[in-house]
């Protein structure tokens, strides 16, 4: 099955968050939390827990502080309550975007992100304005030249329900979240190293944005994503400055 370009944009959004590091350990700790108070601190039994501690090490955050998150938040130490918050808009050119959060202070978080969409040529929506647009999936991605066939063959195997080349010869694989963890073990087990590997909220179609849209549209996210209390962004726009 043949896909859209995305390497480019993925390499483009790698990029970027490799740049805001400093939030990135923030972020894994508020992970930590929610996923260890909703299913408990044993990383057998959960898995949304190990995936964040997984996170964790790739951001070098030290064992210890892991483990005094996951303490917090199972009640063997005092700490901060987050809650889970969804906002749905529009950008530039009617592009969708989810907003992911984690906040102690709602009435806060609703401001900031209203404000930001607002100032910078968006449009916040209502629950499920957009999400229609958007599936919940296991998403692994390898750089072009990956042997398709390889992929195609461990994937589907480990239970993936879709391979997917992409016009710039990158190899997407998609697969039910439950099924993450199983996938992502055969690919490994294989040898086979993707260079991107989450469950994320993919777009099931794309907005292509050029020139001022595209770098307006850049920083409406850059803006959304800097907020204290953002975890994820999902957005369907591809972006060239051409």
């Amino acid at each position: 099955m043949a896909g859209h370009s995305k390497w480019a944009n993925i390499q483009h959004r790698k990029g970027r968050q490799d740049e805001k590091r400093g939030k990135v350990w923030t972020r894994v700790i508020r992970e930590i939390t929610v996923a260890a108070r909703q299913g408990g601190g044993d990383l057998a039994m959960n898995p949304r827990l190990r995936l964040a501690v997984e996170k964790a090490k790739a951001a070098n955050m030290p064992a210890d502080t892991v483990k005094k998150n996951i303490d917090k938040a199972t009640g063997n130490l005092e700490g901060v309550s987050y809650e889970e918050i969804r906002y749905e808009g529009y950008g530039i050119g009617g592009a969708a975007i989810i907003v992911d959060c984690m906040t102690d202070n709602r009435v806060r978080t609703v401001a900031e992100v209203r404000h930001a969409f607002s100032k910078y040529g968006g449009n916040m929506g209502t629950e499920g304005s957009v999400a229609f647009q958007f599936k919940h999936c296991g998403q692994f991605v390898f750089a072009p030249g990956t042997s398709e066939d390889k992929v195609m063959e461990v994937a589907l195997e480990a239970g993936a329900d879709d391979v997917i080349s992409d016009d710039d010869g990158a190899i997407e694989v998609l697969c039910a979240p439950p099924q993450f963890e199983a996938v992502k073990a055969a690919l490994e087990a294989a040898g086979l190293k993707p260079d991107v590997a989450e469950v994320t909220m993919r777009a099931e179609n794309s907005i292509e944005l050029t020139g001022e849209d595209a770098l307006r549209m850049q920083k409406l996210l850059d803006v959304i994503e800097d907020l204290d209390d953002t975890q994820d962004v999902y957005h369907n726009a591809e972006m060239s400055a051409e």
